[in-house]
């Protein structure tokens, strides 16, 4: 058994990136936009195959894979396998790959690093450091091939996302937030509309879902790391 000392990764800061005053007129540009016209136009405005896109394979990415794939069928997403997800989450994903014909990339922390928090049932003693390990290293070894990372938040999710804009650049990478004022209504009318499918769990009553041992039903965040004031794994920070 490791100590967890070990398991605490530096994650240089990378300085290259657009300045402020360019992630200012991006917000401006893209804002008047709806999501999918903010989708097709990254693609032009930033060089495709530098553009990496994450789904979690939760809830509802269902909604904005079916977006995604209908815009650029070829995009690669990136889907971080903790070793600690419900089968009902690898289940679907394997449905939403046959569905929308997804070429998806999995993201596994160091297995040495993993099993110690395996070990240490690290999801309870140090749930930060579990994710740090587990997901957000992973994932930042991940996007040292990119330039741009397309992500599915929406700002009515947590009170964190309610304060981001559409880009924001994170760790001299620039971040795409196309649905961040997407309304609740507005993405349920859309499932609707194109009759996607929920994650199985949700209708147990499961509406946001993570890793197994941190995920209880509750609407919103509040089934995920119940007991302490943690909303977030650690990536959109």
């Amino acid at each position: 058994m490791g100590n967890a000392a070990e398991l605490i990764t530096r994650v240089g800061d990378n300085s290259a990136g657009l300045s402020r005053d360019a992630i200012d007129a991006l917000n401006q540009a893209y804002r008047p936009l709806d999501f999918e016209a903010r989708i097709r136009r990254v693609y032009q405005d930033f060089a495709p195959d530098k553009v990496m896109v994450t789904s979690s394979f939760a809830a509802t990415s269902a909604y904005f894979l079916h977006i995604i794939s209908s815009i650029r069928p070829q995009q690669k997403i990136h889907f971080i396998d903790t070793g600690y997800h419900f089968q009902q989450t690898l289940d679907y994903k394997e449905y939403l790959i046959e569905r929308f014909k997804l070429d998806v990339i999995d993201l596994r922390a160091d297995p040495r690093q993993h099993q110690i928090t395996q070990d240490e049932q690290m999801w309870r003693t140090d749930p930060d450091l579990c994710c740090q390990v587990n997901k957000v290293q992973p994932l930042e070894d991940a996007k040292e091939n990119y330039d741009l990372w397309i992500s599915s938040l929406m700002g009515w999710q947590t009170e964190h996302r309610a304060g981001l804009e559409i880009f924001e650049e994170r760790r001299g990478m620039i971040k795409f937030n196309p649905m961040i004022d997407v309304t609740r209504e507005q993405r349920d009318a859309y499932i609707a509309d194109h009759d996607l499918p929920f994650h199985p769990l949700v209708e147990e009553g499961y509406h946001s879902i993570g890793c197994s041992h941190c995920t209880w039903k509750g609407e919103g965040r509040e089934g995920r790391w119940q007991g302490s004031s943690k909303t977030e794994c650690g990536i959109h920070l």
